[in-house]
């Protein structure tokens, strides 16, 4: 399994309406992009020096092969959806590799 995490700073002056559109528009645009499993968006607790709210973005996918497979098919398209936003939030993007799931034991 192989987690391509997104860490977004957003500016507070369009954080409701980039949120809305996050929730609603892009993380199910992304979903239908069939390269994903899934996506968990956290808020980031820590308060940064720039300002902004920051959250973590991880998406799901089968193997390196099919993240590729979104870069070259999906990246552009769905980057050049944040249009509205431009200028106004940060992106980082990190490629991880699960190495282990480990649970609690009951």
């Amino acid at each position: 399994m192989i987690i391509y995490n997104v860490t977004l700073n957003v500016q507070e002056e369009i954080h409701d309406q980039w949120m809305e559109w996050m929730q609603k528009e892009h993380i199910p645009e992304m979903l239908k992009t069939g390269k994903f499993s899934k996506a968990l968006m956290t808020k980031v607790m820590v308060q940064e020096p720039m300002g902004g709210i920051t959250y973590s973005v991880q998406y799901t996918t089968e193997s390196k092969e099919m993240l590729e497979r979104y870069y070259q098919e999906d990246a552009t398209k769905m980057r050049a959806s944040s249009k509205a936003f431009e200028g106004k939030f940060v992106a980082f993007r990190t490629e991880l590799e699960l190495i282990g799931e480990y649970t609690s034991p009951e």
